[in-house]
């Protein structure tokens, strides 16, 4: 094992200021995966369970969320919630059990509830539950996929090291294009952001800057993209 004393921030600039790291590229249809915009992981005044990264964050999500529209191309908006007892947290909800815990995240809940500033749009968008990490997981998501036919998935959200890490991990393993626009993920504590933005970029995703993102939708728009 190497051993270094940089911090994680430190080692994700090595990487990312890597001309020659390879790349998996875009493909020629995507899905936008926007991870758990609730208000249990956006609002850091009201939730102890909440986080910011880039203040930006949001309002860049929903930049790309109105370039896929335009597209004709799928946008998801997943949350976590459920059922009054808990029980379908699994073992997941067994840890701990306090007004932040997990499994206490209620269907119609101000913690389920997604933050007011995404601007989804409802009939159109997608919303799903997810109670995993992994928004793949016993979800509707590879069906949608598969129906557009999509070979690229690029995901937002929270938390980099959670939700997704799994989501990307999932993604890639199903055989897509994975794309982590930097901008657009956050975490609880910049250790595991950094450090996990290293793992996904060497392993199982490209993680960009939304402005390519937002340049290579751009560029599909004009090119005129199937639908």
């Amino acid at each position: 094992m190497e051993l270094s004393d940089k911090t994680a921030r430190q080692i994700w600039g090595d990487v990312k200021a890597n001309p020659n790291r390879a790349r998996f590229g875009y493909g020629h249809k995507a899905v936008l995966v926007n991870i758990d915009f609730q208000r249990a992981y956006t609002k850091v005044a009201e939730f102890k369970t909440a986080y910011e990264t880039d203040p930006r964050q949001i309002e860049h999500v929903n930049i790309l969320a109105e370039r896929f529209r335009r597209l004709g191309w799928p946008v998801v908006w997943t949350h976590v919630a459920y059922a009054d007892s808990g029980e379908d947290a699994g073992v997941w909800g067994t840890r701990t059990n306090t007004p932040d815990s997990l499994q206490n995240i209620k269907h119609g809940s101000r913690r389920a509830e997604f933050d007011e500033r995404c601007c989804i749009e409802h009939g159109r968008d997608l919303v799903y539950n997810k109670r995993m990490a992994s928004a793949f997981f016993e979800t509707p998501l590879q069906s949608l996929l598969v129906w557009h036919q999509v070979d690229t998935v690029v995901i937002t959200g929270g938390s980099t090291s959670g939700c997704v890490r799994a989501t990307a991990v999932e993604s890639l393993s199903r055989g897509y294009r994975t794309i982590v626009p930097e901008q657009c993920v956050a975490d609880k504590h910049e250790s595991y952001h950094f450090a996990n933005l290293t793992d996904l970029m060497l392993k199982y995703a490209d993680v960009v800057d939304v402005a390519e993102t937002v340049s290579w939708l751009d560029g599909c728009i004009t090119g005129g993209a199937a639908r």
